[in-house]
């Protein structure tokens, strides 16, 4: 009997354009070297990993191609993103398709959070065998208010009641595919995250917490923390 796999999706269609540099936040050097390589490495090192598939904005799939030939052995294919979020997962899963089976886990990593934390994965995988869906999450540990429409408070909520998402979120390729495949190209354009898609389908998603700073690049003060984060921090993990 055929082995349960586990496949990446690693998400790096946008353009920066919030980031404001001349190159997207993923292909800024650190050290070196461009930040998503530092999360390709971690998933080629993850013992878990079956094998991973990079969507990247159009203008940037040739450029991954020719800086990662012949150096990951996991590296399935680099293919084009959509003009959106979602349709980009979709273009990801369809590249899946040719290799995960329906009881296989997809866990889709955005390269905005550079790191992996990989120790949790395995949890992870767990969580997903028993509700199909799972995500890692960061508790929260400062107090947490619901705002009314004029911006004053409402209520103070549980703080234990709440988690921030985090990288990545996973599913069970024989249910999250078929949400995207069904789905019209409006459709597509008004989803957000899989995670959301998910339990607005109705669906559960299990929860991994994360002790990891779950660091995400958008503006060009989140690079520089990460660079000192670098050397100090995330290759200490």
């Amino acid at each position: 009997m055929r082995e349960q796999k586990n496949y990446f999706l690693v998400m790096m269609g946008g353009s920066g354009t919030r980031f404001g540099a001349s190159v997207p936040k993923q292909f800024v050097e650190v050290g070196g070297r461009h930040v998503f390589l530092y999360l390709l490495d971690a998933i080629e090192s993850l013992s878990v990993a079956d094998g991973f598939v990079v969507v990247s904005h159009k203008d940037w799939v040739d450029y991954i191609k020719e800086v990662t030939k012949g150096k990951y052995s996991k590296m399935l294919a680099v293919v084009e993103g959509g003009d959106c979020r979602s349709k980009s997962v979709y273009n990801g899963l369809k590249e899946l398709k040719k290799y995960a089976k329906d009881e296989d886990n997809v866990l889709i990593h955005d390269a905005t959070h550079p790191h992996l934390d990989g120790a949790r994965i395995p949890e992870l995988i767990e969580q997903i065998d028993l509700y199909y869906a799972a995500t890692l999450v960061s508790s929260v540990y400062d107090t947490c208010y619901i705002k009314k429409e004029d911006g004053l408070i409402d209520h103070v909520v549980d703080r234990k009641t709440v988690a921030v998402g985090a990288s990545p979120e996973g599913f069970k390729m024989g249910v999250i595919y078929p949400i995207y495949d069904n789905a019209s190209e409006e459709e597509l354009g008004k989803m957000t995250s899989a995670g959301a898609i998910w339990l607005s389908s109705g669906g559960e998603m299990g929860t991994v917490v994360s002790d990891l700073l779950n660091l995400k690049i958008t503006y060009p003060n989140d690079m520089e923390l990460y660079k000192l984060l670098y050397n100090n921090y995330y290759d200490k993990r």
